[in-house]
């Protein structure tokens, strides 16, 4: 045990370079998940989007043909 910390402490750049890995491979890790989370929102957003665009031509072909319905009514009557 005593030449594992006598190794340990005579090389401390090979602890702060092996800390400094770890934090980066987490950090990195944490970045990709993140990435994947938006991307995953972002893709869900953009299909409500396009579901509600749907939504809104359909009233509105709806109500245009509402309103061509109530003035072929309204002119029909003398």
């Amino acid at each position: 045990m005593a030449s594992n910390r006598d190794s340990v402490a005579s090389n401390p750049a090979a602890n702060g370079d092996e800390g400094n890995a770890d934090v980066t491979a987490a950090v990195e890790d944490l970045l990709n998940t993140l990435s994947n989370k938006l991307s995953g929102v972002s893709s869900e957003i953009f299909a409500k989007m396009d579901e509600m665009s749907r939504r809104l031509d359909s009233l509105e072909a709806a109500l245009l043909e509402s309103k061509k319905n109530k003035e072929a009514n309204s002119s029909s009557k003398p």
